[in-house]
């Protein structure tokens, strides 16, 4: 016998694995998988349509994910039901740590909690000043002084802190209303990091902002994703903003997921069927 072919040949490749898959073997070596979803199907009442069909979905740590889709792919629902905003109807979802299919109610509050969401339309309070609407970031864990209306000296600093790091801290004792849609953005982006969050939830941020203002707040969302080592997952429409600001584009169609892998490794091509037409589709 030939010891030596026989230690050396290496066993039959069970055929090439696509590009989501593997880059999510090569991610999963390098970071903790923070999300974990597999064949998550969500209806939203008995006799409705499957609003998603059978999705599988990690985040990792440090990673930004794009996820695209037109209006009406399930993109808003599949964010909510990682924070148990929409019903699980089969499959498993996992984030954070909490396995999101059987949390109670104050079970819930506690994975919301860490989860940092930033919302199209900023949804701060207008009238308090910048300072306090990042404060706000903080209730969760709210003591005496909190209740009040006063807040720590530590969480002062500390939302002092963020407020310089997305580059408004000049603005912090100023009403939030008078601010333009990209500080009140940044602002959003500030309160969210007071939480402590271990994932960042990101649901169209730059839909109402104008080009360079959307270059600004995504590339700060990547900056924090890298450097706090928090998974961030965006929903967007505009695919170059994908193509220059995510590390892993995730497309969705009709509630199922049809391109996932990195950035740099999609192709025009698989890009495109994102946004294709029933009509394309029939004609093809």
């Amino acid at each position: 016998m030939n010891m030596t072919a026989k230690t050396t040949t290496k066993p039959a490749s069970p055929g090439p694995r696509p590009v989501s898959l593997l880059n999510e073997a090569k991610t999963s070596r390098q970071a903790q998988s923070l999300v974990t979803i597999r064949d998550l199907k969500v209806r939203y009442s008995a006799d409705a349509s499957l609003v998603l069909d059978g999705v599988d979905l990690n985040l990792y740590q440090g990673e930004t994910v794009a996820l695209l889709g037109s209006s009406g792919s399930g993109k808003s629902t599949l964010m909510k039901a990682l924070t148990g905003f929409a019903p699980i109807t089969s499959g498993e979802v996992h984030a954070a740590g909490y396995d999101v299919a059987t949390l109670k109610t104050r079970q819930l509050r506690q994975l919301r909690s860490q989860v940092g969401q930033i919302f199209q339309q900023f949804n701060l309070s207008g009238r308090l000043s910048v300072l306090t609407n990042v404060l706000t970031g903080c209730l969760h864990r709210a003591g005496p002084l909190n209740l009040l209306g006063t807040f720590r000296a530590a969480d002062r600093k500390r939302a002092i802190e963020l407020l310089e790091r997305v580059g408004i801290a000049d603005k912090a004792k100023v009403e939030a209303r008078t601010l333009s849609g990209g500080q009140q953005q940044r602002v959003a982006i500030a309160r969210a990091l007071m939480q402590s969050p271990r994932i960042i939830l990101a649901d169209e941020p730059v839909a109402s902002l104008d080009p360079k203002m959307s270059h600004t707040v995504l590339k700060l969302l990547r900056s924090i994703a890298h450097e706090d080592n928090i998974p961030v997952l965006m929903s967007m429409h505009v695919l170059p903003q994908a193509l220059e600001h995510s590390d892993r584009i995730i497309g969705l169609r009709h509630g199922k997921i049809v391109v996932s892998g990195p950035t740099p490794a999609l192709t025009p091509d698989q890009l495109a069927g994102v946004y294709e037409t029933e009509d394309q589709e029939h004609d093809a």
